[in-house]
């Protein structure tokens, strides 16, 4: 491994004013970094919409318990 110089020297200082060695500083710092890309890898959200048919457009999306009685009224008509 092959670091400049002002960066050793800044690795050295902090690793001793830490109560550690370099060795430690920089494993700790590897698997910090480590661990960063393994939860960042996940995929981005993406929200899917649709147009159409598929939308009823007299129901009012702010009010809840109009969703819920749609939802039940469409699950009971599904079933007789």
């Amino acid at each position: 491994m092959n670091l400049p110089d002002p960066l050793l020297e800044n690795a050295r200082r902090f690793a001793e004013k830490q109560g550690m060695t370099l060795n430690q500083l920089l494993e700790d710092a590897l698997r910090r970094r480590l661990a960063e890309r393994r939860t960042s890898s996940a995929k981005p959200f993406r929200l899917h919409t649709v147009r159409g048919k598929l939308l009823n457009p007299n129901l009012d999306l702010d009010r809840t318990s109009a969703l819920i009685a749609a939802d039940d009224e469409a699950e009971y008509h599904d079933r007789s």
